[in-house]
């Protein structure tokens, strides 16, 4: 497959999506640890619930764990996650004066912090070149015939070998938009997919 031909579809179809960054790098570190196992429509309205009343570390290590609960309690897990935004703050606080470090190696530290948060936060919040594979991302890759992996950390060491380093903060978030609005996990709607002509549409 054309890689330059893919992402310039995709670039095409969601001229928004690859410049959609965040840019607070709090927000991106914390939405993100939010959307584990969330939908991104109902991750995001929560997110800036959160955030309209406590948007700093300072605060968030100063709010009732059950405050934030109660503005978050639409995520799943939120309780859990409650528990760790409040751990996150702390500890931006005592090691990185309250701010979100801007490496792999100290935000994998964090608790709650995978490599797709983390991959996300260096991506979206700081424009670094990072691949964020989650399971949209994870799911169109093989689904495309791009990797034949199994776990969304087999495809990320997989893609950095296909795609040009220029495109790698843009996949994901040009991936979730054609995950959440065309290639569905159920009934994806491969009639009106700008990729429906190059697609080998390896079903899952």
């Amino acid at each position: 497959m054309d890689i330059d031909e893919l992402m310039k579809r995709l670039f095409e179809l969601y001229p928004e999506g690859y410049t959609d960054g965040f840019r607070n790098p709090f927000f991106v570190l914390i939405s993100t640890v939010m959307s584990h196992r969330t939908r991104d429509e109902v991750t995001y309205p929560a997110a800036r619930k959160l955030f309209e009343i406590y948007s700093t570390p300072e605060e968030m290590i100063n709010a009732d764990v059950g405050e934030i609960e109660t503005l978050i309690r639409d995520v799943g897990f939120y309780r859990v996650k409650a528990g760790r935004i409040k751990e996150i703050s702390g500890i931006l606080l005592k090691k990185y004066d309250g701010r979100v470090p801007d490496d792999m190696e100290s935000l994998l530290e964090l608790p709650g912090v995978g490599r797709k948060t983390a991959n996300c936060v260096l991506a979206h919040a700081f424009f670094k070149d990072a691949l964020a594979v989650d399971t949209h991302v994870h799911r169109i890759s093989n689904r495309l015939g791009l990797v034949n992996t199994k776990v969304p950390e087999e495809t990320e060491t997989e893609l950095i070998k296909i795609f040009p380093q220029r495109y790698w903060k843009h996949i994901n978030l040009l991936l979730v938009k054609l995950g959440q609005n065309i290639c569905r996990p159920i009934s994806p709607r491969c009639g009106v997919c700008v990729l429906n002509d190059i697609c080998p549409k390896i079903l899952l």
